[in-house]
């Protein structure tokens, strides 16, 4: 009995790697299949893999959603592997790993956004996760989501939703007041700025991972062409060998793929909690509530 559970417990574990490094081995498979062939440098958007018939307009299927996809399964199968058999007497490493994420994002969470909004923990660490796992994917050779504008953008739209469902907790009349406050002139300002939230937020983080990916781009194809001209004497085939790209761009790579793309999914997390909690009116809220338990206790 004890030897099918280890069986059925290693059986999992294997499944569960298997989630989390067969989609990138399929997003590279792709890659190889279907990217076309060009000479010298070129910058362009997610690929298009097929289009699909819609009533409005034609819905494409792009590499950044396709990629997305693979993130999504890669974190679930993460979660799933470090979550496999806890136990309470004899944790294991994994378990203790996956207890300090846990740890960490609800500490960042209640920081943030107070104890209202414990439960959002974790929302924060697939936001957290996805955005991350989403900008390294440049370290495999493959379309990362958040140089997609249209990906960051549906995370900022849901984002903007959560804002407003928070705003109208305080009530609708109390919402709306907002937008002429301090005075009614303000108002078309006041709306402007309401829109302009999640466009910040979308731009912001699809900007900075973008230009990461372009500038390691243009300064890889700058040194192969001084390499070219600086070495391109060298005898047989050492001449053809770019000996300048050795190096720079690894060090790039470092600060664009890893530290730049994990710092913008920081930084969008935090710009989340920090637009939710301060979207939300405690003391209308409050009050709302206390109107409420009066009436119920005036209708008994």
């Amino acid at each position: 009995m004890k030897k099918e559970k280890d069986l059925r417990f290693r059986v999992l574990d294997i499944v569960y790697i298997l989630m989390m490094i067969l989609p990138l081995v399929c997003g590279m498979v792709l890659n190889i299949l279907l990217k076309p062939a060009s000479e010298g440098i070129e910058i362009t958007g997610a690929m298009i893999y097929f289009t699909l018939p819609m009533p409005i307009q034609p819905l494409q299927i792009t590499e950044a959603q396709v990629n997305s996809v693979f993130v999504i399964i890669t974190v679930l199968g993460l979660c799933l592997y470090l979550t496999h058999g806890l136990s309470v007497r004899e944790p294991s490493k994994r378990q203790h790993l996956a207890e300090w994420i846990v740890e960490k994002t609800k500490g960042l969470v209640d920081g943030s956004m107070g104890e209202f909004f414990s439960g959002y923990a974790p929302f924060i660490g697939a936001i957290l996760a996805i955005s991350a796992f989403s900008s390294l994917l440049t370290l495999v050779g493959l379309y990362p989501p958040t140089s997609d504008i249209n990906i960051v953008a549906g995370w900022a739209i849901l984002v903007f939703i959560l804002i407003t469902y928070y705003k109208l907790k305080g009530g609708l009349l109390g919402y709306l007041k907002g937008f002429t406050e301090p005075i009614f002139v303000m108002t078309p300002l006041n709306i402007l700025g309401e829109v302009a939230t999640p466009v910040s937020m979308a731009f912001r983080h699809y900007g900075n991972v973008l230009s990461g990916s372009v500038i390691a781009v243009l300064i890889s194809f700058a040194l192969q062409n001084l390499s070219s001209l600086v070495l391109g004497w060298l005898p047989g085939i050492l001449g053809d060998i770019p000996f300048l790209r050795v190096g720079l761009p690894a060090i790039l790579s470092v600060y664009f793929d890893i530290f730049s793309g994990c710092m913008q999914a920081y930084i969008f997390a935090m710009l989340t909690m920090l637009n939710i909690s301060g979207a939300f009116p405690a003391d209308e809220y409050e009050e709302r509530m206390r109107r409420k338990k009066a009436k119920l206790a005036a209708g008994k």
